[in-house]
């Protein structure tokens, strides 16, 4: 297969050529973001990753997909060197492995946020940010989220977890999406219940289904609540042991985050350990530098008025929430990350 033109320098002496290949490139991988997404949804990079080889006809049909929709999500693929094709047959490209690594970034922004960032240049004008003035797919983005927090936090969750210095018999996980945190916790750790919040229904519901399905639906419980602004019940007061995972901003601006930490000392009486996980909004890094995730993050997080702490926002304000920082675990390389060991 040769490669294209851009790639071997001919059009280098063509200015006019080189910046509108770069724009064609610029499109042409926002096309190749909505493949990535479907093709990890519908199993094609799995197979691939598995196989090495799949043949394009051959896979629409044996998934009873419409054959010129597949060969089409292929060649976006091939577009950006993601996969390469030798007719039907589908081989992994040069830039397959890591876009198998980060598939779940693609499927956050493209099948999750589509709705936020289609709907741009609306939200963007004042008059219309007013009500629930745009949507997300939650259950998308939590299908998403599983993968990333595999991917991102649980190398270092786990070695945190594995650090804890205390027992404990109960966890809740705030913003608990998928519920996969709390089943990887109970098949860890056997006598130990799971309580699960999260503010989006139709994700509790998926939750719930995966939590059955997985023969853990009489240690894992879920409820629909918004960890922001919880209020004492009973099935909260004997947890020990608090996660949360990439919902941390949604505490802020400052005087909430404080006034809602401090419910949380209230609202879970025995907790002793907070285990809180998110992504920190860039501050010394320039606009072309942005790893993986943050530009997608920080932009829809803008559109949705939505203030995003800094990693020096959030060590200045633990002292007046009633939880002390006992260590910053940095997630390095994909996001900006970090999990912060409270007690």
């Amino acid at each position: 297969m040769n490669p294209p033109e851009w790639e071997t320098g001919q059009v280098a002496d063509q200015p006019h050529l080189a910046a509108s290949q770069s724009a064609a490139d610029l499109f042409n991988s926002a096309v190749a973001s909505w493949a990535i997404a479907a093709g990890w949804e519908i199993g094609a990079l799995d197979e691939l990753s598995g196989k090495g080889k799949l043949e394009a006809r051959d896979f629409a049909e044996e998934h009873d997909l419409h054959v010129q929709s597949t060969r089409g999500m292929f060649t976006a693929l091939a577009s950006v060197g993601v996969v390469e094709r030798e007719g039907d047959t589908i081989l992994p490209g040069p830039l397959f492995d890591d876009v198998f690594r980060t598939k779940s970034f693609f499927h956050w922004l493209t099948r999750g946020s589509a709705s936020l960032f289609t709907a741009m240049p609306t939200v963007m004008k004042n008059a219309n940010r007013v009500g629930e003035f745009y949507t997300r797919d939650a259950p998308a983005i939590s299908f998403a989220c599983r993968e990333i927090n595999a991917e991102v936090f649980d190398p270092v969750f786990w070695e945190v977890m594995d650090g804890l210095d205390l027992p404990f018999t109960k966890v809740a996980d705030l913003g608990c999406g998928s519920g996969e945190r709390l089943r990887q916790i109970a098949r860890r750790h056997p006598g130990v219940q799971g309580l699960g919040l999260d503010i989006a229904p139709r994700a509790l519901e998926a939750a719930k289904a995966a939590t059955a399905e997985a023969g853990l639906g009489d240690r894992i419980s879920f409820g629909v609540a918004d960890a922001r602004a919880l209020e004492p019940r009973p099935e909260l007061a004997d947890v020990d042991l608090i996660t949360s995972f990439m919902m941390a901003h949604d505490f802020w601006p400052r005087e909430k985050c404080i006034t809602s930490f401090r419910k949380l000392r209230e609202v879970f009486p025995n907790a002793r350990r907070l285990l809180l996980a998110d992504t920190a909004r860039l501050t010394d890094l320039p606009d072309h530098r942005f790893p993986m995730f943050n530009l997608g993050y920080e932009v829809g997080h803008d559109l949705m008025g939505v203030y995003l702490p800094t990693m020096e926002d959030w060590e200045d304000v633990f002292p007046e929430t009633g939880w002390r920082l006992l260590k910053t675990h940095r997630l390095d390389g994909l996001t900006n990350g970090f999990i912060f060991e409270l007690e």
